[in-house]
């Protein structure tokens, strides 16, 4: 018999393999009953759907977009929503486009992907979609790319939103160095980010100059190294907007060099800023809420794949919160 389905999408939603499936279709037997009704009914029902996770991001915050995804799975009943996880803190580009590709070979109704804005990942998510795989970008976009959607804050409007705070934090400080961190100079978002932030500084703060260190990847130990650096070629810098992360490390290079951060603006409300939000070593975060994300990617994919009705119009982005010291306790209790 002939089926409206691919193989693998069957295999995947019935939860069973590929070879069971393909004897269930041409009639081999040896397949329990059970197994035949799953496999002849499971695309039909549209209710279970598999999505891979790849990202390539630190710990800390693959972490908390891990807790986030799995509280908001069981609030999209009746589907049914299983994910698999590829999350490195670095990953060269031709391992993520290979790791696109297995995914595209092995099946699945939608990837959640955070990834550098490079050609060949935006070929592979194009590949993807070509095959009827939904790629919904996280926190950073591959727009040039044939992705159904982005998921996240307006990254430029976070820039400009870190610009007024340090602007107007910084306006009295006789030092006028902003150093400005990012993990690696080929994540969109984080361009954005820079890009709004130079851009506010330049209409509305040309007191402040910026010093930019990139490619510490927001791990602490490469991070730190780049800013201890920083710090002893410019002695000026008296303000931090951390937007690739590895903070704790950056607090600590301060110290190291006897000097003291007077404004430090980053991002994500991850265990790392909470702890330094309580200490007094950074002065605000810009956080998105990640569960909220979470699940609008997910409707996402669910929609490409037909199971929910389209949008009329396209949803917002995610809200940009700023978190201080003082308006921290309620939100630590959420996101502690």
């Amino acid at each position: 018999m002939t089926h409206p389905f691919p193989v693998k999408v069957v295999a995947l939603q019935a939860g069973v393999s590929v070879a069971t499936v393909d004897r269930v279709i041409k009639e081999r037997g040896g397949v329990h009953a059970n197994t035949v009704r799953r496999s002849g009914q499971g695309s039909l029902s549209g209710k279970k759907f598999m999505i891979d996770v790849l990202m390539v991001a630190p710990q800390r915050f693959t972490h908390a977009v891990r807790l986030a995804l799995e509280e908001q799975l069981p609030s999209l009943h009746p589907a049914v929503l299983r994910s698999r996880f590829l999350l490195h803190e670095t990953l060269e580009v031709g391992q993520i486009v290979e790791q696109l590709e297995r995914i595209r070979k092995n099946g699945s109704h939608g990837v959640l992907l955070k990834a550098p804005d490079v050609p060949p990942v935006a070929e592979a998510i194009g590949r993807l979609a070509a095959a009827g795989i939904p790629v919904v970008t996280l926190v950073t976009d591959v727009p040039g790319a044939a992705r159904h959607s982005y998921v996240g804050m307006d990254n430029r409007a976070a820039g400009e939103t870190a610009a007024c705070l340090i602007g107007q934090w910084m306006g009295r400080l006789k030092q006028r160095q902003v150093l400005v961190t990012l993990s690696s100079n080929r994540f969109h978002g984080e361009e954005e980010r820079e890009i709004g932030f130079r851009r506010a500084l330049r209409e509305h703060h040309r007191h402040l100059t910026i010093v930019e260190v990139s490619e510490g990847h927001g791990i602490d130990g490469a991070t730190g190294a780049l800013v201890s650096q920083a710090l002893l070629d410019h002695p000026g810098v008296a303000g931090v907007y951390s937007i690739g992360g590895g903070n704790a490390a950056i607090v600590q290079a301060f110290r190291e060099a006897g000097r003291r951060c007077k404004v430090f603006i980053g991002h994500d409300l991850d265990a790392d800023n909470l702890a330094l939000l309580k200490q007094g070593a950074i002065h605000a975060v810009l956080h998105h809420d990640l569960g909220q994300d979470m699940r609008r990617a997910c409707q996402d994919i669910l929609r490409a794949q037909g199971a929910l009705p389209a949008l009329q119009q396209a949803p917002a982005l995610s809200a940009i919160q700023i978190v201080t010291p003082c308006n921290l306790p309620a939100l630590a209790l959420r996101h502690g």
